[in-house]
């Protein structure tokens, strides 16, 4: 049988791709479950929180929190391509995924991860021009730019990701039809490929990827080598200024970290369980933590919280 046959059999079964959790005992997948449901739940309800909060409150009109909506709505998109499966997969005995289903989790997986990456350098290049051109700022950074800035941080996520899942998808898969891993994952999804040119195809997807995170990352950080120098220069001033940088940068650091190891570092059989735990951290816990890291880092969203816990006592009151 031509290996192109054997492609097609393996494709057109419903079960191509077994995932595998990491304990099959009963308390550790009730545990996982509840772990799960209890981080999108925060999820969810977290950036769902920022998103109302920035579109209802006055104060938080400006770039940077027109850029920390969309943020918190790309979480949301991006732990609900993994999440829900993972929750339904603990609840079935077989975990497993048809080939076309493993295809699409890939797509919006890469989509919204690669649309994050840019739009984290969008709110770095929006800092630096806050911090480091003050006066030329509302200009620079208008209505217009910041519409414009969002849209090119989706169509780059989403074009990147459109060839990287079609390429993939004209991979051969002839051998083992397991995934060791949590959900359909590029790297994880490559080691089960049997094309003789596999290492050519890595190549060009990992470049496809590449541009979309290296040059993400590396205009974050030409963004706070600017600021930086600039608050060294100017003072105080720009010091308090840089305060509204933490935030960004705690995320960036975690966001960037994890996805670096995973996609970068060699994997071995060694390192399986801590490939899912890294996986974990990008995938699933930087998206809970973002709004939490928010609004306990900046005196305007706390700020934005009490209003709205107020405004809700009065009404209650009221009634």
């Amino acid at each position: 049988m031509s290996p192109k046959s054997l492609q097609h059999e393996n494709l057109s079964s419903p079960t191509m791709f077994l995932l595998l959790g990491f304990s099959s005992a009963y308390r550790a997948e009730v545990t996982l479950t509840l772990c799960f449901s209890l981080i999108y739940l925060v999820t969810v309800l977290g950036n769902l929180l920022i998103m109302t909060l920035v579109w209802l409150d006055a104060h938080l009109h400006s770039p940077m929190y027109f850029f920390l909506g969309h943020l918190s709505f790309l979480d949301i998109c991006y732990s609900s391509v993994t999440l829900p499966k993972i929750l339904g997969d603990s609840f079935s005995p077989q975990k497993t995924i048809s080939f076309v289903g493993c295809i699409t989790q890939i797509y919006f997986f890469l989509c919204f991860g690669g649309s994050e990456c840019m739009l984290l350098a969008t709110m770095a290049y929006d800092r630096y021009l806050a911090i480091c051109h003050p006066l030329h700022y509302p200009v620079l950074m208008s209505k217009k730019m910041c519409h414009c800035l969002v849209v090119v941080s989706w169509l780059s996520g989403s074009f990147s990701s459109l060839i990287q899942a079609f390429l993939t998808a004209r991979l051969p898969f002839c051998g083992s039809n397991t995934i060791d891993h949590l959900f359909c994952e590029m790297p994880f999804l490559l080691k089960v490929s049997c094309s003789p040119n596999i290492a050519l195809n890595k190549a060009a997807l990992y470049a496809l990827a590449g541009t979309i995170a290296m040059g993400s990352f590396l205009l974050t950080l030409v963004s706070y080598v600017h600021i930086i120098r600039a608050v060294l220069q100017k003072g105080a001033g720009t010091q308090r200024a840089f305060a509204t940088c933490t935030s960004h940068l705690t995320v960036v650091s975690l966001f960037f970290c994890a996805g670096a190891v995973v996609y970068l570092v060699p994997h071995s059989s060694s390192s399986k369980e801590m490939d899912k735990v890294l996986t974990l951290l990008y995938a699933v816990v930087t998206p809970m933590l973002n709004p939490i890291i928010y609004s306990l880092r900046n005196s305007e969203v706390k700020g934005a919280i009490r209003k709205a816990l107020r405004r809700g006592v009065l009404q209650v009151s009221t009634k």
